[in-house]
């Protein structure tokens, strides 16, 4: 059973057992062991094995079903040679200076960095425990330590054995070796095996997983607020006389922001029905008025005379002449439209009040951001502010907010409470689809030019996208007025491009955007990968030769693309001439290739099977990774088809699933995954999926039709998906 604690749960917890080894970090960086309240405050532990020999291992990102919770599991497993059945794991407390993500220097999970950034880390956490116990139970039995044997929980030297419990005692005096010895990829047994289950699994399945959502806490309160119908208006006044005729209203406040009116209730029920039955004034003078239209026409105006040239090397301006004289230009024009992240747990969390301060239950995505905003929200230090971190029923970016929107928010409705009781914040689905945050509208335009052989002599490429970091806590990603987000799988292409002069502008607007899975590649891959497509046919090249001869092997990711491209032509019997659709990118330094098989009749589109081969370094969990190229590659699908984010005056058209409409399970293709072989450490999985999915299909319409697709969503070129 999964065991989710606090910060002090955990040490009070470590306390009780004193005979638990801990095994992590020190204050000094270095590898460190101890046991009970001593060993929890003197470092970070990443292991923890009890007398009784139960083993538990200390999430430090958390879990909305991309597998951290089995990765970092098996990577203790793997070195400590534990008994994976009865391997438990636990949520670490929120503490950025023990639990960083070591790329980020913050605690936090995105990116898709989980499994990257903790490969050593974990590993040497875990060879660190083996080390310890062999040594213990050495000299327990009076032996030399090169005898013993570790396996399934299991100590053994000739005749004796032993669990890991019975020598917890002795480890936990003993000094940890600084560099562990870890194993080598051929003596790896759960690393790179199939046969691991998820450590999610059994609790989702039987109801004892504990999200946000199920947490009820004695007094507690349940609140939801009325937010603005555009985007950046505010409250003027507000008139509750209709809320309290609903039975269970406690009463309703203005938000200190003035963002919204929150209702509360003594449940979820109440709550919403006293929201809905509010009457606000607004004041929209700061908000966002524009539809869609409108707004996509604002962004093709910035394509004119775009703000930065991304490619110093390449200016834009160098490239007009080059391309006054191509024998032959492709031109073309693309436009994406908003996009909800619509996880299945909308929203939600609680703040309890604590002798220190407050606690906060939440799915939470990025605990070093969530602190401080929390606390500076309520007057507060960040210390006190305890967060209990649960799982989450998706995210896909949403929960790792810059703003933390939606705690703060409970945050705010708990201080106008009183703060004497707990209060629950929940949001719709509707408030959700209607509410922000987006993946921001983008619009590209490119022109190509080409000699008399086809060869590509110029290429212009121009962008419109409202930046996601300027403004947030990221800002220092933004160099030269360039938001590397927006830009990113254009200016990171693998194919050698002579003359690639890429242009930027940032679109303003009040609607916020943030980060959707995959971020800037969301639209950067399609672009690139459905203009070589158009450059293969207009040079007469088959798809793949022609990106083939476009990368340069003896470039590190060059290669690992063309292992992937090479894999998935093999598995899907790519032949010269095929009609299918292929794209290949690389995002989050994992290399994804596609190769789509689809069926048009008349407008009617279904697609048959997608062929993937991805290259991602070390494959820890072959069947978690397998699932997200599924999963990243069934969501590029979902918003491809048909959704999309529209506003009229201001306001969003769409409420909820029925018209911002999931992938059903009857329209899931067939997916065939293939892993490169490599010993290369680990990249991410979570988010390279969805990137070349999406041009596939379109490639392969195109293929089928000669119709191409470059306004999204796909049904805007007349298609249906069945």
């Amino acid at each position: 059973m999964t065991i989710n604690v606090s910060r002090r749960g955990f040490m009070i917890g470590s306390a009780a057992g004193t005979a638990a080894l801990l095994v992590g970090v020190n204050a000094k960086g270095v590898l460190a062991a101890g046991s009970g309240v001593a060993a929890a405050t003197d470092l970070n532990p990443f292991v923890k094995i009890d007398a009784d020999g139960t083993v538990t291992v200390i999430i430090k990102h958390f879990e909305m079903g991309q597998g951290t919770t089995t990765g970092l599991t098996t990577l203790v497993a793997e070195e400590l040679g534990a008994d994976w059945d009865t391997v438990q794991t636990a949520f670490a407390p929120a503490d950025n200076e023990r639990y960083a993500n070591l790329f980020f220097h913050a605690q936090g999970t995105g990116g898709s960095t989980s499994i990257a950034n903790s490969f050593m880390q974990y590993r040497e956490a875990g060879a660190a425990a083996r080390d310890l116990l062999v040594r213990a139970a050495a000299q327990n039995w009076g032996v030399d330590a090169s005898s013993i044997t570790v396996e399934n929980g299991m100590l053994k030297s000739g005749g004796n054995s032993g669990h890991f419990g019975e020598f917890v005692a002795i480890a936990a005096t003993l000094e940890a070796v600084e560099k562990p010895t870890v194993k080598t990829p051929d003596q790896f047994k759960l690393i790179g095996s199939d046969k691991l289950h998820r450590k999610d699994n059994t609790d989702k399945t039987n109801g004892t997983a504990i999200f946000a959502m199920d947490v009820n806490l004695p007094g507690m309160i349940y609140a939801a607020i009325m937010r603005s119908p555009k985007f950046g208006g505010t409250v003027t006044s507000f008139d509750d006389t209709a809320s309290k005729d609903v039975a269970g209203f406690i009463a309703a406040q203005i938000l200190p922001n003035k963002a919204g009116v929150v209702a509360f209730g003594k449940n979820t029920w109440a709550a919403f029905q006293a929201r809905d039955a509010l009457s606000v004034e607004w004041d929209f003078s700061q908000a966002e008025t524009r539809s869609t239209d409108a707004m996509i026409a604002d962004h093709k105006v910035l394509l004119d005379a775009p703000q930065f040239d991304a490619n110093h090397e390449v200016p834009l301006a160098s490239v007009e002449p080059l391309l006054a004289n191509a024998t032959k230009t492709i031109d073309a024009e693309f436009t994406f439209p908003f996009l909800a992240h619509a996880p299945l747990e909308p929203e939600n969390c609680i703040i309890e009040p604590t002798e220190n301060g407050v606690r906060l239950h939440d799915g939470c995505q990025f605990p070093t951001l969530t602190r401080p905003m929390v606390a500076a929200a309520l007057g507060l230090e960040p210390s006190q502010v305890e967060i209990r971190t649960l799982y989450a029923g998706g995210s896909f970016g949403r929960r790792a907010n810059g703003a933390s929107d939606y705690n703060v928010e409970a945050a705010m409705a708990f201080a106008v409470s009183g703060r004497k009781v707990p209060v629950k914040l929940v949001w719709s689905r509707e408030d959700d689809i209607r509410g922000g945050y987006y993946r921001p509208m983008a619009v590209h335009r490119a022109k190509i030019g080409l000699d008399s052989d086809g060869k590509i002599i110029g290429w212009d490429h121009r962008m419109a996208v409202k930046s996601i970091m300027k403004g947030g806590p990221m800002e220092g990603m933004v160099q030269d007025g360039i938001d590397p987000t927006s830009v990113e799988g254009v200016t990171e292409s693998l194919y050698t491009i002579p003359n690639h002069g890429i242009g930027l502008s940032d679109f303003q607007t009040p609607t916020p955007i943030l980060w959707w899975r995959s971020v800037g590649h969301t639209h950067t891959g399609y672009v690139m990968e459905t203009l070589m497509d158009m450059l293969a046919t207009e040079t007469g090249q088959d798809p793949i030769e022609m990106r083939l001869a476009m990368l340069d092997p003896a470039g590190t990711n060059q290669a690992r693309m063309i292992e992937a491209i090479k894999l998935v032509r093999e598995i899907s019997g790519w032949e010269k001439g095929d009609k299918r659709g292929f794209a290949a990118h690389l995002s989050f330094n994992t290399c994804v290739a596609v190769v789509a098989d689809v069926t048009v009749e008349d407008t009617s589109v279904h697609v048959n099977k997608l062929f993937m081969a991805v290259e991602c370094g070390v494959a820890v969990n072959p069947d978690v990774i397998r699932a997200q190229m599924e999963g990243g590659a069934g969501y590029a699908l979902c918003a491809a088809f048909r959704n999309e984010i529209t506003l009229t005056d201001g306001e969003v058209d769409q409420f909820n699933f029925p018209d911002y409409e999931l992938l059903r399970n009857a329209e899931m293709p067939a997916i065939e995954v293939a892993i490169v072989q490599s010993n290369n450490a680990p990249t991410g999985v979570g988010e390279p999926g969805v990137p070349p999915t999406a041009p596939a299909v379109a490639n392969a319409i195109f293929g089928k039709t000669g119709k191409r697709i470059t306004d999204l969503p796909m049904t805007k070129a007349g298609f249906d998906f069945v």
